[in-house]
């Protein structure tokens, strides 16, 4: 997702996009770790896509 979309979001909704980034980083680390994850880049989309809305979570409560 873009940042420009992740600005329009509300605080609860960014709470709940960053849940569930977490929960699927969480499973393509398991999957990585037994060889069922094909496309390993994903991964490194995951971190990038939490750090974002990290990001957008911190400018709204900043001002």
């Amino acid at each position: 997702m873009d940042a420009s979309d992740l600005r329009e979001f509300t605080a609860e909704e960014l709470a709940e996009e960053l849940e569930k980034a977490l929960k699927e980083q969480f499973n393509m680390r398991f999957q990585r770790a037994t060889d069922q994850l094909p496309q390993t880049h994903l991964l490194t989309q995951s971190r990038r896509n939490i750090a974002r809305v990290k990001t957008i979570i911190r400018e709204k409560q900043n001002g």
